[in-house]
């Protein structure tokens, strides 16, 4: 079995894929440790399918134009309208949530549905001989296998920059999720930090979801961190265990889908469930 993991990992679409996986574990480690505690699990759910629906204008805007053919390599991907509109779908949540008596999870899901339905509608208006560059199935339950050293490159640069920030701002963020009044008491501009948040993980959502798919996005955000948060006893050690989770079940997921012939998003996110329900079932102390 080592040797069959040896000779897969050897693979360059195998290293890809692991690289993709590590990157999009470690972004979705340390934004969900927040987003489950600010109780916000919906949020990954409608804000993946906000890059569906900004996906589907993309490719219809790259068709209909004639980018398609005529177009820089960067200017064929729907990913440049993709992020853009699930950035301005994740402030539009927080925006509406502070303007309405709305909960957030009625926020997102008015969002999420309009965001469906024009992906849907936009999608429909391509000729199905097209060949746009993006598989809807796949687009749907990811194909981290297939992910393209473009792809990756952007995925390298979205997790430097989320990183850095929420590294940054890690003690801040602690400190308005746990006690947002006395934060502000402190000087603490929790109202900005919690639209950096949203948008930050818009981001992070829309260039992840291309390669772990759009219906496994959400779990992929919340499952390491809601099992972290049953073993934690403090916010960094829910940050490390979250972690740990996140890595250690991506490689577990791929080479169970080598091995055992699965699809790989799916293997990854029944492993993290694995591990939660391990959680759940250690006693507390």
């Amino acid at each position: 079995m080592v040797t069959e993991l040896a000779q897969a990992f050897a693979f360059p679409f195998m290293q890809r894929a692991a690289l993709a996986g590590l990157l999009i574990a470690l972004m979705c480690a340390l934004l969900g440790v927040f987003v489950v505690q600010r109780r916000l699990s919906f949020l990954g759910d409608g804000l993946a399918h906000a890059a569906f629906g900004g996906m589907g204008i993309g490719a219809f805007v790259i068709v209909s134009s004639g980018l398609l053919t005529h177009g820089a390599a960067m200017l064929r991907n729907p990913l440049w309208i993709a992020v853009p509109f699930a950035l301005v779908t994740g402030l539009g949540i927080a925006w509406v949530r502070d303007r309405t008596e709305l909960s957030s999870d009625t926020a997102i899901g008015v969002f999420f549905a309009v965001s469906v339905a024009l992906g849907v509608l936009f999608f429909s208006r391509i000729h199905p001989d097209v060949n746009i560059g993006v598989n809807v199935m796949d687009l749907l339950f990811g194909s981290i296998l297939a992910v393209r050293p473009s792809d990756l490159a952007i995925i390298a640069v979205v997790a430097a920059v989320s990183v850095a920030l929420l590294v940054a701002l890690w003690g801040r963020l602690a400190y308005a999720t746990f006690d947002d009044e006395l934060a502000r008491t402190d000087g603490v501009r929790s109202r900005a930090l919690e639209y950096l948040l949203f948008g930050l993980a818009a981001v992070v959502i829309a260039v992840s979801a291309t390669v772990v798919g759009i219906i496994l996005m959400a779990a992929y955000l919340v499952i390491p961190a809601a099992a972290a948060r049953i073993w934690a006893r403090s916010m960094i050690g829910m940050t490390g265990i979250a972690l740990a989770i996140g890595t250690i079940t991506t490689l577990a997921g791929l080479a169970g889908s080598y091995l055992f012939d699965l699809p790989t998003g799916s293997a990854i996110i029944l492993t993290q469930a694995l591990v939660f329900v391990v959680a759940a079932l250690t006693p507390r102390r």
